[in-house]
């Protein structure tokens, strides 16, 4: 708001006098102890975007996760879809919750299928207005603490892509490398997401032998996610760094609830250039094809 000539009385209980102590602690940062590591190693806003701009890079063809009123987001598909376009974006994939997490509206595999209706449906309203986005189906299937999925593997099968994830024991302070091992070897994924579980002054997140579980994604042939909601951001570069010289490959995903949220995905790409991440190792800077054809052969692969 300073950079743009605003006043900081814009926002809610900001008077002249709030407005001018901010602004000298802007322009001269008072001193603040180190952060606990719950709050660590985690980007704002400026210094995402600041460090975008000082890269240059291709155009991002696509967001790998984020949720519809199908389970507990607020926009549509065709929401989602249209604000995407207007990204520029070639693709998206929407990832509703699976069935085990009734907390979260998670979906059975008959809405799931319902859903792959109305993401045809759409695809093709998008096409007749002019828009060459493509909508793929997914879902972020909920894994438990053995690396299991809670869908039946036929709903799996008929999907572009799919994106696994813990949403349980995540507080769990003894090492979890075996966890993610289990869930890296689970078949039926193709996309380990948020694989800590972190949240900003909330939840430190589960530890486990990063370079081991990196690794083994590497072998598969699969992708890790860096959430890029803000609260989340859930490999900090260090890790990501880590991901890199493992040479598995980076999936991005918001996490998005809402069309807005879709400018967040900065966050994802600024860790990905500090930690060094070369473009062809990340899923979304893939061609849609190419990115389907990627997710078909792990799938193949892993059940041969």
């Amino acid at each position: 708001m300073v950079a743009q000539g605003r006043l900081l009385t814009e926002l809610p209980a900001i008077g002249t006098s709030l407005d001018r102590i901010i602004r000298r602690w802007l322009e001269n940062p008072p001193t603040v102890p180190r952060a606990p590591e719950i709050r660590r190693g985690f980007l704002t806003l400026p210094e995402a975007r600041a460090t975008i701009a000082k890269h240059r890079s291709v155009q991002l063809r696509g967001d790998l996760q984020m949720h519809t009123m199908w389970s507990d987001g607020s926009g549509s598909v065709a929401d989602m879809a249209r604000a995407a376009s207007d990204r520029g974006y070639e693709y998206i994939a929407i990832t509703d919750h699976s069935k085990g997490l009734k907390i979260a509206g998670g979906i059975n595999e008959e809405q799931l299928q319902q859903q792959a209706m109305e993401i045809e449906e759409v695809n093709a309203k998008l096409q007749d207005e002019g828009r060459t986005i493509r909508v793929l189906r997914s879902v972020e299937l909920n894994l438990d603490p053995q690396g299991k999925g809670d869908m039946e593997l036929e709903s799996l099968k008929r999907l572009d892509l799919v994106l696994g994830c813990f949403h349980s024991a995540l507080r769990k302070k003894e090492d979890q490398t075996e966890r993610y091992l289990a869930a890296l070897r689970n078949p039926d994924i193709q996309i380990l997401g948020h694989p800590r579980g972190r949240i900003y002054n909330y939840r430190l997140g589960l530890t486990a032998d990063w370079a081991r579980v990196f690794y083994l994604a590497a072998e598969l042939n699969k992708a890790v996610e860096i959430d890029a909601y803000p609260d989340r951001q859930d490999l900090n570069v260090d890790l990501v760094k880590i991901a890199k010289r493992s040479g598995c490959r980076i999936s991005f995903g918001t996490d998005s609830h809402d069309p807005l949220q879709l400018r967040l995905i900065d966050y994802a790409i600024a860790s990905a250039i500090k930690a060094g991440v070369k473009q062809e190792r990340i899923l979304n800077y893939m061609r849609v094809e190419e990115l389907k054809n990627w997710a078909a052969t792990v799938r193949e692969n892993q059940h041969n």
